[in-house]
C-alpha cells in the first residue's frame, strides 16, 4: 500500500470519527449507518445507547434495474417501510466518511418519500 492510498484511509477514518462524534442514535430515534461499496449497499437503524440494530437493508434486496442512484432509492424506501413497521417515524442520518451526493443523497430521500423523518 502506497502512501497516498495510507492518506487517503486516514482522511477517510478522520471524517468519519469527527461526524460520529456528533451523532447518537437512541430507540426512539435510531441512526442511520450506511456502507457502500462498488457492488453493493447496507444500510442499518441503529439504537447507539443498546447497541442494537433495529432494522437492516442490503442492495440484494432490492429488485429494482437501472443505475446505483436508483437501487439506492429503493433501498431508502424499503429502510422506511420496515422501520414505519417497527413504528419508528424519525432517525438520525450518519453519512459516514462519504459525501452527501449521488448514491448518500438518493437513500436519504427515499427513506424521506417512504415515511422517515430525519
Amino acid at each position: 500500500m502506497s502512501n497516498k492510498e495510507k492518506n487517503k484511509q486516514i482522511k477517510k477514518q478522520r471524517r468519519h470519527a469527527r461526524i460520529r462524534a456528533k451523532i447518537s442514535g437512541t430507540s426512539e430515534r435510531p441512526r442511520i449507518s450506511v456502507f457502500k461499496s462498488n457492488k453493493g449497499m447496507f444500510v442499518q437503524l441503529i439504537d447507539d445507547t443498546k447497541g442494537f440494530t433495529l432494522v437492516s437493508v442490503n442492495s440484494k434486496e432490492v429488485k429494482a434495474d437501472g443505475d446505483k442512484k436508483a437501487v439506492s432509492f429503493e433501498i431508502g424506501k424499503l429502510l422506511a417501510k420496515k422501520a414505519v413497521e417497527k413504528k419508528i417515524s424519525s432517525a438520525v442520518f450518519d453519512k459516514g466518511s462519504y459525501k452527501y451526493h449521488g448514491r448518500i443523497e438518493s437513500l436519504a430521500s427515499g427513506a424521506r418519500e417512504g415515511g422517515l423523518k430525519f
